[in-house]
């Protein structure tokens, strides 16, 4: 009986692999109309009689795709239906089972297939490479702007001063119902724009804004849109408010704005002396990639009344202000995809600081302490204008942008360092004009030229003096004077061209570019000392300079684009001739520096799935110092710092190498990404100071040295429908060892810092809402010379409740919690506390607020900063309480 079941079982086993191997396989090849082939596409085997899914599968990475069915299962009838997002759903009927069945899928651009995830949860929306947010599912009550809103969307990040990253990658630019209006000074919006107007907010992720580039230059670039509700499109939209109140203290935030199809505007004036930082707004956020693609190294400010740090709170905490802001954006959409753009803005500010500081610097056997005192008052007045044409159409691009700058501003400060008094002004003066223009044309051959001009011209004449007697020993024979005078200038003019050539094709597009640049400075400044008569001597030739440079390139350079929906590439190698030639004939000084440069750069990014990806960077960069590196004369920077250098141009190396992996289900709103990042650079000189109780001398001399630093960071955000609630993390590690010369010795150093972050915002009901943040943050300096180690801990927590129990009352209560601890030092421990009560009055269309600001009224702050070795404790006198009568209404 066994052996018969034996015999059965075998006979079973053999039928069932006898119909595998006669099953029918289905067999194609999904591309799209330029031959790419289209991953995870949906491919759907149905009855053509009731149109139900009979199976399906979906595409792999290389397009293609196998349906099995039974051998004896008729063909006649069946049809196979293929889909994806971006693309027409095409439908074929199967003829012969053994033929392969390919697809070629259109693309519909206009008709994305969206998904949508619709309750009585948040929803979201993904349609291609955009993610969008209901501005009203995150929304509560007394949300007023759309920065606001933005802050509480999970997978979306605001630092401090305002700068916005999805999923751990800042954003690139912020659009307003699809147009740029603002670049990338977009806390403009965000501080102004009413989240009621808003309909979503829409991420775009690898975002090619330039119309004849897309699908041929790859764009890893992140964007935000705002799309307009339709109602508020149609009308003018207001949100004012005038405030007065205790002690003195006024707010006024008077604004317009316009979001028609054809005319968007922002215009506002501001003014408060309540410690908001109307600058705030003008912040550029990308403004170091755009000093980079135009290869230009501004001119630095290089006077200053002293190093101060900052303390780590809102500048409302501890900035006493007397500002206004003149704003004003428009954009006019002439015709069809032709924008004439204008931009400008006034800001005047009168600013008080009081602080004291100390700084103890560890040197081997040796310790050395400064104690100050400063009495700052600074009144800056900023105007800035910026026209810009932009025609952006799918075969042509033209943008030129105009921009003029004057920024003038006058600084006194009363200071007292180790027990000596002097006074201490400095009027800083700076000009610039620049145009940018940029065409792009794809020609009849489908190929791409463009064409490149920028030119620019800068002065900033600085002069600051100091006195009386200040360190008359140095400066004027041990004998006493009335004032120390220091001035300096750079004036500028630059210039960079090119013409360059775009082959697109099916799989890649190769680029070629070539161009010059040129930029000519001359630095001038002296050193001299106003005496009781009030005439001026100047001092030795060693404190003046009149420095010439001229930097000239000749540059070529060939990139390759994949823009893959899979893979992403591209690889960029420049070649450049670098001349450069700088003379000072009050040292003799007259050298060249002739440099050809190799600068690769390698991008990468790979989709491992449907949201996620992986992203690869490497580049090397050959960098040269500037004017401001090889000044031979003195100069006193601040009434601590005198400057100088002794050495060849600076020449540095500089090797970056970053991967990166973001996560992202949309389904159940969960984001998450993990980033690594690894600098190192060498260069050819070093800085070498003298530290003296009274004053730092600092040299460049040619000693060959090299620095190391790695940041490992990751990020994680949730939405939690259940609990209605936005959980967020974040953990940051960064390292960075460096040398220095100081007092003769070499001194290197290792920094650590490691931040910890976690927050959660929720919606406890319809009338209760709740927020929680907390910073962890450990600091530690050490080095292998000096046997003593540096270790700070930080602890931030902020926290907000807000109650409205009926619709017209609403009430809001929130606080923050700083604790730091050093060793050798005493805990330092403050705690911000602010209220605040609206009452709308319906009828007026009309709100009442009162806002008490620091009701606990603290006065005093102290703080650490630990950098290598200088550890530095301040202390700054707040504000203390504010107290603010508000009348809201909207236009």
């Amino acid at each position: 009986m066994s052996r018969v079941m034996r015999y059965a079982g075998l006979l079973i086993i053999a039928l069932l692999f006898s119909a595998a191997g006669f099953a029918q396989n289905i067999r194609g090849t999904v591309k799209d109309s330029t031959g790419k082939v289209v991953p995870f596409a949906s491919v759907n085997l149905k009855n053509s009689a009731t149109n139900g899914i009979i199976k399906y599968t979906i595409t792999d990475v290389k397009g293609t795709y196998v349906l099995q069915l039974p051998a004896t299962m008729p063909v006649n009838g069946l049809t196979i239906e293929v889909r994806c997002v971006g693309y027409k759903t095409e439908t074929k009927a199967i003829t012969d089972a053994q033929a392969p069945v390919d697809f070629i899928l259109a693309t519909s651009i206009n008709q994305l297939q969206s998904i949508v995830i619709k309750s009585s949860r948040p929803v979201l929306r993904t349609s291609g490479d955009t993610l969008s947010y209901k501005v009203s599912d995150f929304a509560s009550v007394q949300d007023r702007v759309i920065g606001d809103v933005i802050k509480k969307l999970p997978g979306i990040t605001v630092a401090a001063d305002g700068k916005i990253s999805y999923n751990n990658k800042p954003i690139s630019n912020l659009y307003i119902g699809g147009d740029n209006l603002l670049d990338d000074k977009y806390n403009i919006a965000t501080a102004t724009i009413p989240q009621g107007v808003v309909d979503q907010v829409q991420v775009i992720q690898n975002d090619q804004p330039v119309k004849v580039l897309q699908n041929k230059v790859m764009s890893d670039d992140v964007a935000l849109n705002l799309s307009i509700k339709k109602d508020a499109k149609l009308q003018l939209i207001g949100q004012e408010s005038i405030g007065a109140g205790l002690p003195g203290n006024y707010d006024v935030d008077l604004n317009a704005m316009m979001f028609k199809n054809n005319y968007k505007a922002i215009n506002y004036l501001k003014g408060n002396n309540t410690g908001d930082d109307l600058q705030e707004e003008l912040v550029s956020h990308n403004f170091a990639d755009a000093t980079q693609r135009i290869d230009n190294d501004v001119p630095v400010t290089l006077l200053s009344l002293g190093a101060v740090n900052d303390p780590a709170l809102s500048r409302d905490r501890y900035l006493f202000d007397q500002s206004g802001l003149i704003n004003l954006n428009n954009l006019v959409n002439l015709q069809k995809n032709v924008q004439l753009k204008i931009n400008a803005y006034y800001f005047h500010d009168n600013e008080r600081q009081d602080y004291s500081q100390r700084t103890t610097i560890f040197l081997p056997g040796d310790t050395v302490r400064y104690n100050e005192t400063q009495h700052n008052h600074f009144s800056p007045d900023i105007l800035h204008t910026q026209f810009t044409l932009n025609i952006n159409r799918p075969q042509y691009y033209l943008n030129d942008a105009l921009l003029l700058d004057d920024n003038r501003s006058a600084n006194y400060s009363n200071l007292n360092t180790n027990g000596a008094l002097v006074n201490q002004v400095l009027n800083d003066n700076a000009l610039s004009f620049s145009n940018e223009f940029n065409l792009i044309r794809s020609l009849k051959s489908n190929n791409i030229i463009q064409a490149y001009s920028y030119v620019s011209h800068s002065a900033e004449p600085e002069t600051r003096r100091i006195g009386p007697d200040f360190d008359a020993a140095i400066f004027n024979n041990n004998s006493p004077y009335a004032q120390l005078l220091q001035n300096v200038n750079v004036p500028t003019w630059y210039t960079n061209n090119y013409l360059s050539f775009k082959i697109p094709s099916d799989f890649i597009t190769q680029s070629f570019r070539a161009g010059f640049s040129v930029q000519s400075q001359t630095l001038t400044s002296n050193l001299g000392v106003v005496q009781a008569n009030n005439m001026i001597s100047q001092e030795p030739d060693s404190s003046m300079n009149h420095l010439n440079w001229t930097r000239k390139k000749l540059y070529a350079e060939a990139a390759y684009d994949l823009p893959g929906s899979i893979l992403k590439v591209n690889l960029t190698l420049p070649l450049s001739l670098q001349q450069i030639n700088y003379s000072d004939s009050l040292y003799k000084l007259n050298k060249d520096l002739t440099r050809f440069y190799f600068n690769p750069q390698l991008k990468v990014k790979y989709q491992t799935g449907i949201e996620n990806y992986m992203t690869f960077l490497y580049s090397y960069r050959n960098e040269t110092g500037t004017i401001e590196d090889m000044y031979q004369g003195y100069i006193l920077k601040d009434y601590q710092t005198l400057y100088a250098n002794n050495a060849d141009l600076t020449e540095r190396q500089n090797q970056q190498a970053a991967v990166g992996f973001n996560y992202r289900k949309a389904l159940t709103l969960f984001f998450a990404s993990l980033n690594v990042l690894y600098n190192h650079i060498t260069s050819n000189n070093i800085a070498s100071e003298v530290i003296t109780s009274t004053l730092q001398q600092r040299v460049v001399l040619p000693y060959p040295n090299s620095t190391d630093s790695w940041t490992v960071n990751s990020t994680v955000s949730k939405y939690s429908f259940a609990l209605k609630t936005t959980f967020s993390g974040g953990v940051q590690w960064q390292s960075n060892s460096s040398v220095q010369i100081q007092n003769n010795a070499l001194l290197p150093f290792k920094t650590t810092a490691e931040t910890v972050n976690v927050s959660a915002d929720t919606k406890v009901c319809e009338q209760v809402n709740f927020s929680y943040k907390a910073t962890v943050t450990q600091t530690d300096s050490h080095s292998e010379v000096e046997a003593s180690a540096e270790h700070i801990d930080q602890l931030l927590q902020q926290g907000s409740l807000e109650y409205n129990p009926v619709a017209d009352v609403q009430f809001k209560l929130s606080g923050e919690h700083y604790f730091t601890r050093q060793q050798g030092n005493p805990d330092l421990k403050y705690f911000f506390a602010d209220a605040s009560a609206k009452f709308r009055i319906k009828k007026w269309k009309t709100d009442l607020e009162l806002a008490a600001n620091n009701f606990l009224n603290v006065k005093t702050y102290s703080a650490l900063y630990l950098s290598a070795n200088m550890l530095t404790a301040s202390s700054y006198t707040l504000p203390g309480r504010i107290v603010l009568i508000k009348v809201l209404f909207n236009l």
